[in-house]
This record gives structure tokens, sequence and C-alpha cells, in this order.
């Protein structure tokens, strides 16, 4: 069974096409990167997905379940089993990390008397632990993404949809975030479609690349060779 199945799926904002009839299959546990320049229509394939934008037609099932079929939303955001890492993290400023978390938790209707044990296991997966009280102000970069990335998985999802998730972040910190992000997709068993701009990233983790353009999804050829394989040509010019 698929994770996420798309048939002729379009998004229109009034005579603009921002989505054009994609297809697209997603197994599960597969790690997809999706590629292409700004623009193109990732995000907002991600927030249709995610049930945050309706489509204008076409359908879309999340693991063997008719998410939405035409316009008509056949399941809520919070029925999808989804959790979304959004670009730039979009924490809410007046939240410390306890009640960021906490808010998802109230709305995936945990039952209250877990919260406690659920947060501080959160925020131990993500290195964050004792950050309870922290305001997003008081965190760095890299630890604003974590605490993003708890607030994505705090109500169990089933699919993680990341959207250009290490954008604001030095290489340093871009390797560490994409390790705990490798780490959590393994112990979770999640499926995860991973946007960017950037063909590189994440391709060392990622099981398959798609790119897209102008709206459409458009399968790429093999993974390009890791470093340690590079192309003739490359290791032509290393040599001395």
């Amino acid at each position: 069974m698929n994770a996420v199945q798309l048939q002729g799926l379009s998004v229109r904002a009034g005579e603009r096409a921002i989505l054009e009839s994609v297809d697209l299959a997603v197994a599960e546990r597969e790690h997809l990167l999706l590629v292409g320049p700004s623009g193109c229509g990732k995000t907002t394939l991600l927030r249709a997905i995610a049930g945050l934008v309706r489509p204008t037609s076409g359908r879309l099932e999340l693991f063997g379940r008719v998410a939405s079929d035409g316009p008509r939303l056949a399941l809520a955001p919070e029925q999808r089993g989804v959790g979304m890492l959004f670009q730039g993290g979009a924490l809410w400023p007046h939240l410390n990390a306890r009640k960021q978390l906490e808010f998802v938790l109230a709305c995936a209707r945990t039952p209250r008397e877990q919260w406690r044990a659920r947060v501080s296991e959160l925020l131990e997966w993500v290195e964050l632990a004792g950050y309870h009280e922290r305001l997003p102000a008081t965190l760095s970069g890299g630890e604003a993404q974590r605490l993003a990335l708890a607030r994505a998985i705090a109500a169990s999802p089933r699919l993680l949809l990341l959207d250009e998730p290490l954008g604001p972040l030095d290489e340093e910190l871009r390797h560490s975030l994409l390790a705990k992000l490798h780490e959590l997709h393994h112990r979770l068993g999640l499926t995860v479609i991973h946007v960017t701009h950037a063909p590189s990233e994440a391709r060392e983790y990622a099981t398959r690349t798609v790119r897209m353009r102008a709206g459409r999804v458009v399968p790429e050829g093999p993974q390009a060779p890791r470093a340690e394989q590079a192309p003739k040509a490359e290791q032509a010019k290393e040599r001395p």
C-alpha cells in the first residue's frame, strides 16, 4: 500500500494554475526528495497533502483512504496522520517549548495525563531535554528547528512533510538536523516527503528524487553518485 497516491491533482488560484494534473505515488516508509526552483508549486503540493489547501480537481489518497476527491475534503487535516515542518519552523512566538507541544497534543486529543511524559520524550528525542520553559526567541536557529520538528511529530503522524527544513541553518547545523531526521524516520517508521530547491540536500538519505517544474512533477533518473563515487570527469580533475 502506498502512503500517498495523487491522481490528476490540480490547484488553481483564480485563473492561475499552481499545480497541474499531478500524478505521484509515495511508498510507505519512503524518504522522497522533491526538488525544483522556487515558485514551482512544491509547498502548495505539501499543503494540499496536509489538507491546508483545497484542490481544484483530482484525487488524493493517504494510506489507502480517500483524503480529497476534487474540491471535496474527505478527511480533515487532523484526521490525515500528517505532521509538517514548515519553512523557517513557524513556531508560535508567545508559547514556550512545552506549550508548543501541548497545543498539538490537545488538538490530537491525547489524554491530558499523558502530556508531561510525552513532552519530555519529544524534547529528549530532538536533544532539547530541559528546554520546557524556553521561548522561541531564546533558542538558536538549530534549536528552534529541532523544536519545530518535535512539534511536527508530537501527534505520532505516519507521514512527515518537510518544507525547506534546512533553509536558515549553517552547514554544520544542516548535517546535524539531517542526521536527526534520518534517525527519527527509521525509529518511528515514518514516510517522509522532503521539499527543497537544492538537489544535493539530503540526497544521501533519500530513497528517491522527484523533480518539479511549473506545477508538475517529473521523476528524475537514478540518484546522483555519492562523493566517494564521483563521476570520471571529476576524478580526472583531481589527478595531479
